[in-house]
């Protein structure tokens, strides 16, 4: 895993992401307790605790480094560097003992995302990236698919609240009708199937930045391209996600036009 051409901040989120690893698998299908916050949304302890064993470790190791959590909030926003962590992204999966949950962990460095790890404890993946350096799911490198016609397309969808009540809807119907396929892996999975060329677009309208900071680097230095449906690059306020293997972007963006 870590080896000496890694950065000494990717080692950190690795070891960061297996430490809470740790933690999560001592909850999983235990039925664990679950409490509702203010934004309706579940949080069990393992969250918290898996929360706290990142930040400590990571706060220890860079202590001048801000930290944005899910669970435990915001420090030193205003620091060049920040980490952004959710320690379970998928927690309504999690309490309902399915796999598909993860833990993301990302480095942000003068407003932009710079490194990502993306943690699958029940699922047994690992994938991470850094700028630079090219994106590894498992310690292999992994690359997007070379798919450029939308009648060859696999589309993967999630969140779609918000593009369902928008003019786009009936647009991206007509874009499902011009595909190969269709589905609804949610969560981390697409983004891992994407990376790594086993499908070719992620399609999702409402999505909190901590859910996809990491996300972005691995597709993105997996040769893929992230912005949201718009075609805006993502940064903290980012809602939603088109993320592609690069020669499907363009067309997507202007079949949908999401937001006119």
């Amino acid at each position: 895993m870590p080896n000496p051409e890694m950065s000494n901040e990717l080692k950190a989120a690795l070891d960061a992401a297996r430490a809470a690893a740790e933690v999560i698998r001592g909850f999983y299908q235990r039925n664990v307790k679950i409490e509702v916050k203010a934004d309706k949304t579940p949080v069990t302890e393992a969250d918290v605790r898996s929360e706290e064993a990142i930040r400590e470790l990571l706060t220890r190791r860079f202590p001048t480094y801000g930290f944005y959590g899910e669970e435990t909030g915001k420090s030193d926003m205003n620091a060049e560097s920040v980490w952004l962590v959710d320690p379970i992204d998928g927690t309504k999966s999690f309490v309902r003992e399915c796999p598909f949950f993860s833990t993301q962990i990302a480095l942000m460095r003068g407003g932009r995302f710079v490194l990502g790890v993306s943690s699958a404890p029940a699922y047994n993946e690992l994938a991470w990236a850094e700028k630079g350096g090219g994106a590894f799911l498992d310690g292999k490198r992994i690359q997007v698919s070379k798919v450029a016609a939308l009648d060859g397309a696999i589309v993967s969808t999630g969140n779609l609240k918000t593009l369902a009540a928008s003019p786009a809807w009936p647009r991206f119907g007509g874009l499902i009708g011009g595909i190969n396929r269709i589905r609804g892996y949610g969560d981390f999975v697409h983004y891992h199937l994407l990376a790594r060329a086993a499908q070719d677009v992620v399609i999702e309208s409402d999505v909190n930045i901590l859910d996809i900071a990491a996300l972005t680097v691995i597709v993105e230095e997996a040769g893929g391209k992230f912005t949201d449906l718009k075609g805006a690059e993502v940064d903290l306020a980012t809602t939603s996600v088109l993320a592609t293997n690069g020669a499907l972007h363009q067309s997507i963006l202007d079949t949908l036009r999401f937001g006119s």
